[in-house]
């Protein structure tokens, strides 16, 4: 087992969607680093527990919360249990995200609502209550040179257009200029808000793009790199953005994704 780190220490982090995949290796990393934290979920209560357990095994602090993202009164809730508990919110990682895909024409009503309210709505609802609790809170200069951090979880999507998933895309290109907005508005109380825009990593949601060699095959052909991206790729980024380290980085998308935003279909000359 890891050793747990001073990084993130004496701060909370909420982690929303962190019963698997991204989520869960951020909420593990985040514990590791030495922050309290907690492991929101909405349906894998399995998942979320494992994370738990981890992060306490090392000798870290971490509670499972559920929570529908997409519903105000459930995130308030979220987030005056986090206070309780810890005491206040430092860091919050937007993670929270799903896909119902289908081509334009046949998408329902219904699928385009809900992706929306869950990957754009609730990241908005979420950054809201974490920005009301720092300035509630105040500078804690002992801990982070920030007042808080903001840390949205995109997509190379936010960039790249995706035909027969237009619900996820248009969600993603919303989460980049929610992102760059709240940046300049929050800028000047010492909020640090960023996104990290993944690439292919391997998690359950995609599984059928890389579990076997000849898929994964056909997907390294969108990968300059030449590798598919793990989970810690991702948890190493955000946990590196959630401290002062990176206290200089401020509205920015950092892509993890093996130069997947490079077009690689243009190497020899399109």
């Amino acid at each position: 087992m890891q050793p747990i780190s001073s990084k993130l220490a004496g701060q909370t982090a909420i982690v929303t969607g962190a019963s698997s995949g991204i989520g869960k290796a951020c909420a593990i990393g985040m514990g590791l680093a030495g922050a309290n934290v907690v492991v929101n979920y909405a349906g894998n209560s399995q998942g979320a527990e494992e994370a738990v357990a981890i992060i306490q095994e090392a000798g870290g602090q971490a509670i499972a919360y559920k929570v529908d993202v997409s519903k105000q009164d459930q995130v308030k809730a979220m987030f005056k249990m986090a206070i309780e508990t810890f005491g206040t919110v430092d860091i919050l990682v937007n993670n929270a995200g799903l896909q119902k895909d289908a081509p334009f024409i046949d998408m329902s009503l219904e699928d385009w609502q809900f992706v929306l309210d869950v990957n754009l709505t609730g990241q908005f609802l979420c950054a809201q209550e974490a920005v009301r609790e720092f300035n509630r809170r105040g500078m804690r200069p002992e801990v982070s040179r920030s007042l808080g951090k903001i840390i949205c979880m995109s997509s190379v999507h936010e960039l790249i257009p995706w035909a027969g998933h237009v619900n996820y895309a248009a969600s993603k290109g919303g989460v980049m200029l929610l992102m760059r907005s709240l940046a300049q508005e929050l800028g000047p109380m010492k909020i640090r808000v960023n996104s990290v825009a993944p690439g292919a990593i391997k998690t359950p949601i995609n599984r059928m793009a890389w579990e076997t060699p000849e898929a994964e095959e056909r997907l390294l052909k969108l990968i300059p790199y030449k590798r598919v991206g793990e989970t810690s790729d991702i948890s190493n980024v955000c946990c590196w953005l959630a401290s002062d380290e990176s206290d200089y980085i401020h509205g920015a998308t950092l892509f993890v994704d093996g130069g997947m935003t490079l077009y690689p279909g243009f190497e020899d000359n399109g």
